[in-house]
């Protein structure tokens, strides 16, 4: 079951939030987003924990006229208060191609806060997988 359009769009605005480079130089605006057990695949195939991608985004180069565009937004409730996102995403900095990723995250209700639990990013070329409608 698809998740009701508030919780839609605040899944989605809370996903944007996490790409916005001020957010993510952010120690605390990430403790804020991330849940204590949260993990990520990164798309080299390693896996971070919670402090490891705080730690990464601090590291992170400040890339200027770096643009990200999330499409084919999509919901799955899994249980209650629990909710599967999958989007498509284009990454693109001044000058270089075009970056295509699929993305995946669950977020996970507590004490009245979304709080992202797992992440993972595959990238892809443009045009090699669509959504099904």
């Amino acid at each position: 079951m698809k998740a009701d359009y508030l919780e839609e769009s605040l899944l989605r605005e809370l996903e944007e939030r996490l790409l916005q480079p001020d957010v993510r130089k952010s120690a605390k605006d990430i403790i804020d987003l991330l849940a204590d057990e949260f993990i990520e695949f990164v798309s080299s195939g390693r896996v971070f924990n919670k402090q490891q991608i705080i730690e990464s985004l601090q590291n992170e180069p400040i890339q200027p006229l770096t643009q990200r565009l999330i499409t084919e937004f999509k919901t799955l409730v899994l249980a209650t208060g629990v909710v599967l996102v999958t989007y498509r995403i284009v990454r693109h900095i001044s000058g270089e191609q075009p970056v295509h990723s699929l993305r995946s995250s669950i977020w996970k209700l507590n004490n009245n806060r979304w709080k992202m639990i797992f992440h993972q990013g595959t990238l892809v070329r443009e045009s090699s997988v669509r959504y099904e409608k």
